[in-house]
C-alpha cells in the first residue's frame, strides 16, 4: 500500500507523458521499416532506394509522436471534467473547494485506475494542500505541465474567482459547460469526417496497390521504368507528388477547434 501510494504521490511530467515508450518507438520504427519496404520496391525496386529513405523514420515517428500527444490531451480533458464535475457536486453539498477536492479524488478512484493521471495528479494536489499549499495554484500547476488549453483557461478562472470572492460554482459550472460543449463539438466534428478520413487512407493506398498489381500481372512493362535514367526520374518525380498528395490528405482532414 505505502509503494501504490508513493507511486501515485509522485508528479507525471510532461516529457514522460507525451514521450513514445520504448515497445510504441519499436512498434513505429517496424511499422516504417515495411512501409519503407514497400515504396522502395514498388517505385524503385532497389535496396539503395530503402537504404536513403530510412532517415524519414524522425519524420514518422515525429508525426506519430503529434498523433499520441493529441490523442492523450484528450484523454486527460475528459479526465478532467469528469474530476471538476465531481469536485463541483461536492462544493454544492456543502464543501470547501479543498475539501470538495479529496471528495472528487476518492470518487475518481473508483472510477479509474490507480495509474490515471487525474487520479495521480488529484492525489498529489491534495496532498499538497495538507501541506498548506494553495488550490489556484495547484490547479494552474497542472494546466501548465500537462499543456492542455482548457485545463489552463480553468485554473486561470478558477484562480481569479477564488482570489476575488466570486460565485465559485457558479463560474465553475459555467467554465465546465463552455468546455463540455467544445469537447462536444470536436466530438461531432470527429464523427463527421470519420468517412471522409477512412476515403483519404484507401486513396492514399490505391497507387501502391495498382503498381503492386502491375508488377504481379506484368512485370516486364515497368521494368524500363527501373532500368533507364529516364524511367528512375519518373518514378522518383511521381513519388514525389504521391508523397505530397498524402500530406495534403493529412491537413484537409485534420480540423483543430
Amino acid at each position: 500500500m505505502n509503494a501504490r501510494r508513493c507511486a501515485r504521490d509522485r508528479p507525471w511530467m510532461e516529457d514522460s507523458l507525451y514521450e513514445l515508450s520504448l515497445a510504441e518507438r519499436m512498434k513505429y520504427l517496424a511499422m516504417y521499416v515495411l512501409l519503407d519496404g514497400c515504396v522502395s520496391y514498388l517505385f524503385f525496386q532497389s535496396v539503395k532506394a530503402f537504404i536513403l529513405l530510412l532517415p524519414g523514420v524522425l519524420l514518422f515517428s515525429r508525426e506519430a509522436k503529434k498523433v499520441m500527444r493529441e490523442r492523450r490531451k484528450k484523454e486527460i480533458t475528459q479526465q478532467f471534467l469528469d474530476g471538476i464535475q465531481l469536485m463541483l457536486a461536492a462544493l454544492q453539498a456543502g464543501y470547501s473547494p479543498e475539501n470538495a477536492l479529496g471528495e472528487a479524488r476518492k470518487e475518481l478512484s473508483k472510477i479509474y485506475p490507480a495509474e490515471a493521471v487525474i487520479v495521480r495528479e488529484f492525489y498529489r494536489m491534495d496532498a499538497q494542500i495538507q501541506m498548506s499549499r494553495n488550490l489556484e495554484e495547484l490547479m494552474l500547476d497542472f494546466g501548465r505541465r500537462s499543456d492542455v488549453p482548457d485545463i489552463v483557461s480553468f485554473a486561470e478562472v478558477f484562480l481569479t474567482a477564488k482570489r476575488s470572492g466570486g460565485d465559485l460554482i457558479a463560474i465553475i459550472r459555467n467554465t465546465v459547460s463552455c468546455i463540455r460543449q467544445k469537447q462536444e463539438t470536436m466530438q461531432e466534428i470527429e464523427t463527421c469526417l470519420a468517412g471522409k478520413l477512412m476515403e483519404q487512407k484507401i486513396m492514399s493506398a490505391i497507387p501502391l496497390f495498382i503498381l503492386m498489381y502491375v508488377k504481379l500481372t506484368s512485370p516486364d512493362f515497368l521494368e524500363v521504368m527501373y532500368e533507364t535514367a529516364a524511367g528512375m526520374a519518373v518514378m522518383v518525380v511521381c513519388f514525389g507528388v504521391y508523397l505530397m498528395a498524402f500530406l495534403w490528405g493529412l491537413n484537409i482532414v485534420r480540423i483543430e477547434v
